[in-house]
């Protein structure tokens, strides 16, 4: 019998697990994949993500996969580019994009060491009841043997697509059209420093430094479009990324591609996190377009609050239903302005006249410049700079003075 079975050991699972573990509950993480592995992801790391990192002390050893610390944003607006390093997370000044063949994997380890048992290569089917709750899992291991554990809570953290989600009927709410759809790889030989971001009126390209010297290029498009990029990849690719960012095509023609494209479109949705015996972190209980890279940091914050809230329901310190509800709250509390910002941001809308006037005055203000990209990384709110007085306030002052 074990306190928490979790299914799903990437980016929200295998920190869940950890968490746990440290606390002295006995843990089982289960993963239809082996690692080290690929998936498709957004690969950033917001500072906000590597500070939760770092309290979890694992931010030496995501250091240490490889990729180097991005210190410069550039938002390219078309006429002109604002660039800077957002403001800091504590003294994390620094983001990084590793590939998730390693951070994956690095995650994993660590769980294993804080005590997680780990099994890899299975294949979740069903869960167990008891009644109305969710009482365990039933699998089949690598070499087809069928089993059946037990736990106190079933996690599940294993993606959008949700199988464990799926099972207990998880409701759904907020859910809302998927806009766009995107395909990314990986190059060498791209002159690039930090992360380029080129916001387009119907798509939208990010440059970024990642593991062994290559850069990850990935481009966004409207969802209409899905059908008729399939057909050919790499010409619709090169297609958009020459309309959005001509010196950056420039460099993708002569550089080498080193692993074929991958994809998906961006639903947006959230799901209920919690019932009887059942809760779910990551991408699993609330999704977004990846169009602001927010999934991992998500992922991070998520299994953080989610282990802590079971911890405070089994110890008694609270409810754990209200512990549970709590989780939900503060994790929609967390994420509804950025959701908001994102789903904007995915209609791939040309810049309305008064963000064309914001972004002009940020030009001239570099202060406010990396306040505005720290609204991306995290580090400032969203209400606080979008406030009405206070995009005010920056376009006053880039006014020339009255005669």
């Amino acid at each position: 019998m074990y306190d928490a079975i979790v299914v799903g050991a990437r980016v929200a699972g295998s920190p869940t697990a950890m968490l746990l573990a440290r606390k002295g509950y006995r843990v089982l993480l289960v993963d239809q994949a082996t690692f080290p592995s690929d998936t498709i992801s957004t690969h950033h790391i917001h500072r906000a993500g590597l500070a939760t990192a770092n309290r979890w002390g694992l931010l030496p050893r995501l250091i240490a996969t490889g990729g180097p610390r991005i210190r410069r944003w550039t938002f390219d607006v078309g006429p002109f580019a604002l660039s800077g390093n957002p403001l800091p997370a504590g003294d994390i000044d620094f983001d990084l994009c590793p590939r998730r063949t390693v951070l994956d994997k690095t995650l994993v380890d660590a769980a294993s060491e804080a005590g997680v048992e780990v099994r890899e290569g299975f294949a979740v089917s069903g869960v167990v009841w008891d009644g109305e709750r969710v009482c365990g899992i039933e699998g089949q291991l690598a070499d087809g043997t069928r089993v059946r554990e037990n736990a106190r809570v079933v996690v599940g953290a294993d993606g959008r697509r949700s199988r464990i989600a799926r099972l207990v009927d998880a409701p759904t709410y907020h859910a809302r059209p998927t806009l766009t759809f995107g395909y990314y790889s990986y190059f060498e030989g791209v002159d690039l420093e930090g992360v380029a971001l080129y916001p387009r009126e119907g798509a939208g390209v990010v440059a970024e430094q990642t593991n062994d010297g290559l850069v990850y290029v990935a481009l966004g498009a409207a969802h209409a479009q899905f059908e008729n990029a399939r057909r050919d990849i790499p010409t619709w690719f090169m297609d958009n990324v020459t309309m959005c960012a001509p010196a950056l095509a420039e460099q993708l023609r002569t550089a080498t591609r080193v692993a074929p494209f991958k994809g998906a479109d961006f639903p947006f949705f959230f799901r209920k996190p919690y019932g009887p015996g059942w809760a779910l972190v990551g991408d699993a209980g609330y999704h977004r377009d990846a169009i602001t890279g927010q999934g991992i940091t998500d992922a991070f914050r998520d299994a953080e609050l989610l282990a802590g809230a079971l911890h405070s329901g089994w110890t008694g310190e609270a409810n754990l239903s209200d512990a549970l509800a709590d989780y939900e709250h503060r994790r929609n509390a967390c994420v509804m302005p950025m959701c908001e910002f994102t789903y904007k941001l995915a209609k791939l809308e040309a810049p309305s006249p008064e963000e064309q006037q914001l972004f002009g005055a940020l030009r001239s203000n570099q202060a406010e410049a990396e306040r505005f990209l720290s609204t991306i990384a995290g580090t400032v709110p969203l209400p606080e700079f979008f406030a009405e007085e206070n995009i005010g306030r920056i376009i006053r002052e880039a006014m020339p003075l009255a005669a």
